[in-house]
């Protein structure tokens, strides 16, 4: 404080020697409370803010800006106090194209304090600074300059802000109901911002696990203290340790149990794999726990290795997230996600590993089946994020709702698409030829009913059954049947004493609504309920019962005698067969249109010519 006399005249001295000597010194000494107390106690902070709005010498302007910042960081005065000559000369160093680097730093400290001490500063701030202006200073080189970490945190607490505000309602308010330019300006901001704070893990991605790192290796052993309760290890020789510790760390999943670290050694995904396992096990540890023991406990070709999982997984989400890769001029990409998630990276990992598990189980998988694995996972995680969903709950959601069965169908889709089976001028056509399709199948029901099948009768009485012949007559109005031998093969119609008229048939029954499954109610299992069926004839106080010798002829009959009587087929074995015979009916049409794309739409008929006095006259030339 005694030099205060001395640095007050020094900073106001008219020698640019002294002033500039006396700034530097002030710097300095700004760090001790005590000082900047006494000197903000003599207003010496509006002496510097009156420097500011006045000087244009870059050695003094740096120095003052420097004790500045040190005096306001003790938080004795209000940020609110400064004037607006002085933001804006702040502001015009941060926009300036060519300035010197250690001013921009120090504008950017200054800036990013204002921008949280309160919204009045935000709002000021934002209109002297654009975002395009911020995101400037963000080098794409791969090493972040200090004055681009500077312009990120100014830039991320401008988000901050926001997100007391309800960033999700501004991020869709201003680009996703924006038009034109402005929406791909303003996704290209956003998708910089979140490259570059995603990028800042690209030094753990790129550097191998060190085994001669002691914090690396406690790390590991944590890893697998944390998954097993073992005894104590102190009590144990050196060889029964080293042994216990191989075990565990096969049980975690570690190729090289003996020397896990060296799993790690490959980059990417280096440390950062390490960085992601001890962060799940430490921040869900009942889940991983579970994770592992459940794992552990299987057999050794159907465990779901957590470490290789753990690295491979941690590889994928690199990749997915482009971490590592510089920002494209003209990237537009971002996930809403990023903006509302702390450590994005890592609880993205912890939702993924655990439904990494449940996609193994669904699938069956054994070691054989890793790579399959992995390549489902990884469209289930591309596929969510493409949706982009805007909370890393809506993600975990989403993304268990994605399973395995899921993708499948998915693909199969997909496949579709790609062979153009879903196009709209292909649906027509499969509606066009769909009625000649079905009366080739009507034709076959009845043709198969004319051949008929052999039943065998419903008896109550332990002893065997016997069995019946039926048959529908070759002009479709009879149907003949009557009691057979059982090495009897396709009697003739004339041995089969009983008929009824197609045209007394009444009705077609199934399942528990037959006559002959509702007297033996209780006794018949579900495999007799699914093959029997009955007919109703005359006054509907008759019926004759059937139970198919199989689920195909059952289809068949039931198929073929709603087609008697005039209804619509509806077992599964005629849609299985619909489906087959378009399918290829319709590949066989559009052989000719290999590699041809087929459009959605039908072309639009031009409109007719003007006069039609075109046409060539012949008659002329024959005169």
């Amino acid at each position: 404080v005694s030099l205060q006399p001395d640095l007050f005249k020094g900073i106001q001295s008219s020698d640019a020697g002294v002033r500039c000597d006396s700034l530097k010194e002030l710097a300095s000494v700004s760090t001790d409370v005590t000082f900047a107390q006494e000197f903000i106690s003599r207003d010496g902070h509006l002496l510097l803010v009156k420097i500011v709005e006045d000087s244009n010498d870059n050695v003094i302007m740096t120095h003052t800006l420097t004790g500045f910042m040190e005096l306001m960081d003790h938080g004795i005065v209000s940020w609110e106090n400064l004037s607006s000559v002085f933001i804006k000369k702040i502001a015009g160093f941060v926009n300036a194209k060519s300035t010197d680097a250690s001013i921009q730093q120090v504008c950017l400290d200054i800036l990013e304090s204002m921008v949280l001490s309160s919204h009045s500063l935000f709002l000021q701030v934002k209109q002297e600074i654009t975002m395009e202006r911020l995101i400037a200073h963000l080098q794409v080189s791969r090493s972040l300059q200090s004055s681009d970490t500077r312009a990120l945190l100014v830039l991320q607490d401008m988000f901050d802000f926001l997100t007391k505000k309800n960033v999700r309602q501004y991020i869709y308010k201003n680009i996703i109901h924006s038009s034109g330019s402005v929406q791909d300006e303003m996704a290209h901001y956003l998708y910089v911002l979140q490259s570059v704070t995603l990028n800042l893990q690209e030094p753990r991605m790129r550097t191998p696990l060190d085994c001669c790192s002691q914090e690396q290796r406690d790390i590991l052993h944590g890893l697998r203290q944390a998954a097993f309760e073992t005894e104590s290890e102190n009590s144990l020789s050196h060889e029964r340790r080293r042994s216990l510790c191989a075990k565990e760390f096969r049980k975690l999943g570690f190729s090289n149990n003996s020397n896990p670290g060296q799993d790690l050694s490959r980059t990417p995904p280096g440390l950062l794999a390490l960085d992601t396992m001890y962060y799940f096990a430490t921040r869900y540890p009942d889940a991983y726990s579970r994770f592992v023991l459940e794992n552990s406990s299987r057999e050794d070709k159907h465990e779901c290795p957590f470490a290789r999982s753990s690295i491979q997984l941690t590889l994928i989400l690199c990749e997915i997230l482009r971490i590592g890769e510089p920002p494209s001029e003209t990237g537009s990409g971002y996930h809403p996600i990023f903006f509302s998630q702390d450590r994005l990276m890592e609880e993205l990992f912890c939702v993924c590993i655990q439904l990494l598990n449940k996609t193994w189980k669904e699938m069956r998988a054994t070691q054989e089946d890793f790579d399959k694995v992995m390549q489902v996972v990884r469209e289930q995680i591309t596929r969510t994020l493409s949706s982009k969903p805007t909370s890393l709950e809506l993600f975990k959601n989403k993304v268990n709702a994605l399973n395995y069965s899921e993708i499948l169908k998915l693909r199969q889709t997909e496949r579709l698409h790609q062979e153009e089976t879903l196009a709209p001028p292909v649906l027509e056509l499969k509606e066009r030829l769909k009625p000649e399709l079905l009366e080739l199948i009507r034709q076959q029901r009845l043709n198969r009913l004319c051949q008929g099948t052999m039943f065998r009768k419903i008896s109550s009485r332990r002893r065997q059954d016997k069995l019946w012949y039926c048959r529908l007559s070759p002009n479709h109005k009879m149907l003949h049947y009557g009691d057979v031998e059982e090495d009897t093969e396709n009697p003739p119609i004339e041995t089969l004493q009983e008929k009824i008229p197609v045209a007394d048939i009444k009705g077609l029954l199934t399942g528990k609504d037959c006559p002959h499954m509702k007297e033996n109610k209780g006794k018949q299992n579900k495999e007799v309920l699914d093959l029997a069926f009955s007919i109703t004839y005359d006054v509907e106080e008759y019926s004759l019962n059937f139970i198919a010798p199989s689920r195909t002829d059952f289809c068949l009959w039931t198929d073929g005698l709603s087609v008697l009587l005039g209804r619509e087929m509806s077992s599964e074995s005629m849609r299985s067969e619909l489906e087959i015979l378009l399918s290829m009916e319709i590949k066989l049409r559009l052989l000719d249109l290999e590699n041809v794309p087929i459009p959605d739409n039908a072309p639009v008929v031009p409109k007719p010519p003007s006069n039609f006095n075109f046409c060539y006259d012949f008659s002329q030339t024959e005169q």
